[in-house]
């Protein structure tokens, strides 16, 4: 397999309602990113964040293929104080810094974000995302605040600059690494 390329978060909801509904699209997501070339980056939770770094983790036997970032300072309080999984990572970075400071580390650790379903946590990811300038890819069909997005920007004052719609996982993470590829391509010059 070839160099991975970009890191590319999944944010999506840890509990809830979109979590049994979304599964599956979540999976896929995790695949596609790793299939395409990249590394999956989550906030180290359970919920869909988790199903797809599960799934990546699963394609590629000596790769690291998924890195996740646990508000937790150890894995101990990862563990006993927060409940979060280890299993599904090929790497954890502890940054100490709870959930709002993890998901600040984690979205500039990204060169793209994935909103799939979602809840208060996925839409914090969103908004710093959109002041990072960070691309956004949203795969709609996938429930929770994934069918807010255009009422929250509506509310924000923001256009859909930087933000992909779409509801298949390979074509939403394709779309996703053109839009990082023109970004790129554009800061070399």
């Amino acid at each position: 397999m070839a160099r991975l390329k970009y890191n590319i978060c999944v944010s999506g909801s840890a509990k809830g309602d979109s979590v049994g509904f979304a599964k599956g699209l979540a999976k896929a997501v995790g695949v596609q990113i790793v299939e395409q070339g990249h590394i999956v980056l989550t906030g180290a939770t359970t919920g869909l964040p988790y199903y797809a770094a599960q799934a990546a983790d699963k394609l590629e036997d000596g790769y690291m293929t998924s890195l996740g970032f646990s508000p937790a300072t150890s894995r101990i309080e990862h563990v006993n104080k927060y409940k979060l999984p280890l299993d599904a990572y090929g790497s954890i970075v502890y940054t100490g810094f709870g959930y709002m400071g993890r998901d600040v580390l984690l979205v500039r650790s990204s060169d793209a974000l994935v909103m799939v379903g979602g809840r208060l946590g996925t839409l914090n990811e969103l908004m710093i995302a959109l002041e990072e300038k960070t691309p956004v890819g949203i795969l709609t069909g996938s429930g929770g605040m994934t069918v807010e997005v255009e009422n929250v920007l509506k509310a924000a004052k923001r256009n859909r600059s930087g933000i992909i719609f779409d509801d298949d996982p390979a074509t939403l993470v394709s779309r996703l690494t053109q839009m990082i590829d023109h970004r790129y391509r554009k800061l070399a010059k």
